[in-house]
């Protein structure tokens, strides 16, 4: 029988994208003797093509089973009775294991979820927060819940001074729902994530230190602040988790052989890798844009495009693609952007600036061009150009669509130009620090290895 130091339970929010961070810093954990037990929600488990199999997953209620977020009448309805049943079905859990001797020792809990902390200090529990975002986001939704930072559409041309921040910002730069009134009730839910961050024993930061030195230095005076990124697969960063090579979870089926077939016949750094990841939706006139753009940058390209967003791409643009002679691209449903990002045949990324994609990006040393467009996008785009300085930023129009030109430009800016050396050296740059701060004695290492000994001691 294998004797665990601790035993943390883990709450995410029922998104992929906030879901396999978390999957991996329980790995973490995992190989330093901690127990792991994950409990997403039973409607967000019935969606998964693949389950993790290396931790222990216990579903818990959204009051939504069969549905999850699609079947709620509203964003309000559903976070309300997540609240209702999640906080019951929670607790619920917890005694079980209790009852079945595996005692919870520590909650882990994505803060888009609060009420978690009030779960937590009832069973006398350790907490921790585990923030999915930069610490640049989460410092501006720690500025929208103090009620520093607001603005309304009058403003939209000011630059804006942020604590921590070591450039002033546009309201371009930030967050979407900050400056989009329509998006009051999301907005609300994000700056609630402090709304009890005083009560919590740790506040974990998906990033690393030497990232967002500035803000996570002022933000640090404030919380108990530690960061733990990036939290990708070890087998792409310091290769010390030698079964670590895949989240293990995921929403599509990637076309896996397609894909790498594909980038095994194009040369080196030749190729433009395209993905807005697993929620962003453009319109059809952005769509045609974007395949235009593509197709006259005269690069290679490999295009994920969901299934539901295929009908979208202007006519006969598939067929056209198989039939070129001198720009080659591959279209597919979904694909395992690791293996793709990690491939020598890749040239640039175009993102959506996912923080996730971000932090795949940094850790394998692949340049970016930037299309944000909603959510914490706009800022991951800012500091990706302005503060990384490891890519470029397509610019939309008055109209909020990039134009067909701007994104030959910004690939050829990247694949082509003299900007684009000083862009691969500084990707080269960030790839090392990456590494090193997941490899022993690194700053997020260090960190985990913290956290780790402070929960032994409790438990």
């Amino acid at each position: 029988m294998t004797t665990h130091k601790a035993h943390c339970l883990i709450l995410p929010y029922p998104l992929q994208g906030h879901i396999n961070p978390m999957l991996q810093f329980s790995r973490r954990l995992q190989s330093k003797g901690v127990k792991i037990t994950i409990a997403p929600p039973k409607s967000f488990l019935k969606n998964m093509q693949e389950l993790p199999t290396a931790v222990s997953v216990e579903a818990i209620s959204d009051g939504y089973d069969d549905g999850g977020r699609d079947q709620a009448e509203s964003f309000v309805a559903y976070t309300t009775l997540f609240k209702e049943v999640g906080s019951a079905t929670l607790s619920q859990l917890i005694q079980k294991l209790t009852n079945y001797g595996c005692p919870v020792n520590c909650i882990v809990y994505d803060p888009f979820l609060p009420w978690a902390v009030e779960v937590a200090k009832t069973f006398g529990l350790v907490i921790a927060a585990f923030f999915t975002q930069s610490c640049a986001v989460d410092n501006i939704y720690y500025h929208v819940h103090k009620g520093v930072l607001k603005l309304p559409p009058t403003q939209v041309d000011q630059e804006i001074l942020i604590p921590g921040f070591s450039c002033p910002i546009e309201p371009s730069d930030v967050p979407t729902f900050v400056i989009h009134p329509e998006a009051e009730r999301i907005l609300e839910m994000l700056a609630n994530q402090f709304s009890n961050l005083d009560k919590v024993d740790w506040v974990l930061i998906n990033s690393f230190y030497d990232l967002e030195k500035e803000v996570i230095d002022w933000m640090g005076k404030i919380y108990p602040i530690k960061t733990i990124g990036p939290t990708i697969p070890s087998m792409y960063l310091d290769k010390r988790l030698h079964d670590d090579k895949e989240y293990g979870l995921s929403v599509f089926k990637p076309m896996t052989n397609e894909s790498l077939n594909w980038l095994n016949h194009q040369p080196t750094s030749s190729v433009v890798y395209v993905s807005f990841g697993s929620l962003a939706k453009l319109d059809t006139e952005q769509m045609e844009e974007l395949a235009c753009g593509l197709k006259n940058s005269n690069k290679n390209f490999l295009w994920v495009v969901r299934s539901t967003e295929e009908s979208k791409l202007p006519k006969n643009f598939l067929e056209e693609i198989k039939l070129a002679t001198v720009s080659k691209g591959l279209v597919v449903a979904w694909c395992p952007q690791l293996q793709v990002l990690e491939h020598e045949s890749i040239g640039c990324f175009l993102t959506h600036c996912g923080w996730n994609s971000i932090l795949e990006a940094i850790s394998l040393g692949v340049p970016m061009v930037t299309m944000p467009q909603w959510t914490d996008q706009p800022t991951n785009a800012k500091f990706v150009k302005d503060v990384w300085e490891m890519g470029v930023r397509a610019k939309q129009n008055d109209k909020g669509i990039v134009r067909r030109e701007v994104i030959e430009e910004c690939i050829k800016q990247v694949m082509e130009e003299e900007k684009g050396k000083v862009i691969w050296e500084n990707a080269k740059k960030w790839k090392k620090l990456a590494r090193n701060t997941m490899d022993e004695g690194g700053s997020s290492d260090k960190n985990v290895e913290e956290f780790v000994s402070k929960l032994v001691t409790i438990s």
